[in-house]
């Protein structure tokens, strides 16, 4: 059964930062594509960060590079984004997707993720 388990969730204040993890089970973590996606209501579901667990090949979106930092570890088939100065516009539903066997720092499309996590609700104050 595949499971993807995000935590780390909650509200800041702007400047703040927060840890998503993401917790992967039934499926092979390793040689994939990880991502992390986010949400709010009425848009579509924006890619914010990858990673190839395979290689270590990195994708972030504009809107957040310089400030998150998408990590794992392997040996508790966990994914991480490290969010920090963070700005009301993150505010979303953060989602993360197991994805295709390899990815190497381009845009993210959420088709092509076959496995997804429940969510968790980053908020930001200003």
């Amino acid at each position: 059964q595949v499971q993807l388990v995000e935590s780390g969730g909650g509200s800041v204040q702007a400047g703040g930062s927060l840890r998503l993890s993401c917790v992967v089970s039934g499926v092979n973590f390793m040689n994939h594509c990880m991502g992390w996606f986010r949400q709010v209501p009425g848009k579509e579901r924006e890619g914010v960060a990858s990673i190839f667990t395979g290689g270590g090949y990195t994708y972030y979106a504009d809107s957040v590079k310089g400030r998150f930092t998408v990590s794992q570890d392997n040996a508790k088939n966990t994914l991480y984004l490290q969010m920090t100065s963070l700005k009301p516009e993150d505010t979303a539903m953060y989602y993360c997707a197991w994805g295709p066997r390899y990815c190497s720092g381009v845009p993210i499309r959420e088709a092509n993720f076959g496995a997804w996590g429940q969510g968790t609700q980053v908020t930001v104050s200003s």
